[in-house]
């Protein structure tokens, strides 16, 4: 008897030695797996993708603190209309439904950037009083943002022309039939606009059929302090 129970007290240590193994056992595997979520969790993920930054407007790079962030783009034949963008936000475009053939102007508090007024003036079959008596009421210091959508000059006048160079377009003047013209200007400015494109309408050269290709620009518009 004396033997047996010899026997079962060893046996019940060993049991019990074996039961404190496997828990050590047990604790240090699950500690190893918290260890390695956490530097699994911390460690950077080097070969991720990066996606590149988003500026305004989807410019190519951000403009300086005190500058409106643009871009634009001229209709592309008799087709899609422009689209101007200003400070991320979509101005004039043919989802927006407020672009049409002839001259497409936006007008744009030049303090705040906040748009003032949009508008489009047909110079095919058009009147070009309407867009005289729309220049002016342009106030001082506001910026002043214009696209071509087809034809943009067959109606315009000497006066309409004299008007919008004052703005700041040196190539108003020689605006043709169909040409295609983006222009950001200001009323009040002293100089000529750095923010001008024009392509003239030349079969020869012409991208689609009877009309040159699309004229895209973007930039920063300093605002206006005074």
């Amino acid at each position: 008897m004396r033997f047996g129970g010899v026997l079962k007290l060893v046996l019940v240590v060993c049991v019990f030695f074996f039961a404190v193994f496997l828990a050590f056992q047990l604790l240090e595997i699950n500690m190893d797996f918290n260890l390695g979520n956490i530097f699994a969790k911390n460690a950077p993920f080097e070969d991720a993708p990066t996606r590149p930054p988003r500026y305004k407007c989807s410019l190519s790079k951000p403009c300086p603190e005190g500058h409106f962030s643009f871009k634009m783009a001229s209709g592309a034949a008799s087709v899609v209309g422009p689209k101007i963008c200003l400070e991320d936000n979509i101005l004039m475009s043919g989802v927006k439904n407020n672009v049409g053939r002839g001259i497409n102007i936006a007008l744009i508090n030049g303090k705040t950037g906040e748009l003032i007024k949009t508008d489009f003036f047909d110079m095919w079959a058009g009147d070009v009083n309407v867009l005289i008596k729309f220049l002016k009421t342009i106030e001082e210091g506001t910026v002043v943002m214009m696209a071509t959508f087809d034809d943009s000059a067959t109606k315009l006048n000497a006066e309409a022309k004299k008007m919008i160079a004052e703005l700041g377009s040196s190539s108003i003047n020689t605006l043709g039939f169909r040409d295609n013209w983006i222009f950001v200007g200001g009323k009040g400015i002293k100089t000529k606009s750095p923010f001008e494109q024009h392509i003239k309408n030349n079969a020869e050269t012409n991208k689609y059929e009877g009309w040159p290709e699309v004229l895209e620009m973007e930039g920063c518009i300093p605002a206006r302090l005074d």
